[in-house]
């Protein structure tokens, strides 16, 4: 486990549909490295470190020829393993946080519990789910495997939007922002932000 003052993270994810290597760290300066064979996707985590200042190093080779959901989904297990890894004891963080982010026509609501108590709210509905060869629908299967394994209790809510490459990119960038704030160290906070004595 990682402490409070070296809050990284190092996961290997191996099985026979998958092999990914995740390299995190929360008090980071948004730099990244990615590589998943899904060019989109790759975008979107990229986006996702940018926003949220984390540092991510995230390679994965999966079984594309067949699908792109098993390499998805198995990023975001990866992933919200080392992010749970990288808190460590989470003393200290906000815990809360929440974001409302504009991106052209469209607007997206996320906010996050940091509590290891995982749960989602997905509402977003989109009239096309195509964003050239990446099916948006992964989308909402990525932030469920990610929030379960965090312990995250997300929610997230398309305002309104048309363009499916707008709304998911705002997701993504949402979704670091209110990462960003929940896990940040508060300087009055003393111990774990909760009165039941552990998250």
């Amino acid at each position: 486990m990682s402490d409070r003052t070296a809050r990284v993270a190092n996961i290997a994810r191996k099985t026979k549909e998958t092999e990914i290597q995740v390299e995190l760290g929360l008090d980071g300066s948004g730099q990244y490295e990615v590589e998943t064979g899904i060019a989109f996707f790759d975008h979107m985590l990229e986006s996702f470190a940018k926003h949220g200042l984390f540092d991510l190093h995230l390679s994965a080779r999966g079984d594309l020829e067949v699908d792109l959901h098993h390499t998805v989904e198995d990023v975001g297990i990866a992933l919200g393993q080392a992010f749970r890894e990288a808190l460590g004891s989470a003393a200290g963080i906000r815990r809360y946080g929440s974001t409302v982010l504009p991106m052209s026509e469209t607007k997206v609501e996320v906010a996050v519990d940091v509590s290891n108590r995982p749960y989602m709210v997905y509402r977003v509905e989109l009239a096309n789910d195509r964003i050239g060869s990446f099916d948006a629908s992964l989308t909402e299967d990525f932030l469920y495997a990610f929030s379960q394994n965090a312990g995250i209790d997300l929610h997230v809510e398309k305002r309104y939007g048309r363009n499916p490459h707008h709304v998911v990119e705002a997701i993504f960038k949402g979704l670091a922002r209110a990462l960003r704030t929940a896990v940040e160290i508060d300087p009055r906070q003393q111990g774990l932000p909760t009165v039941k004595g552990a998250l």
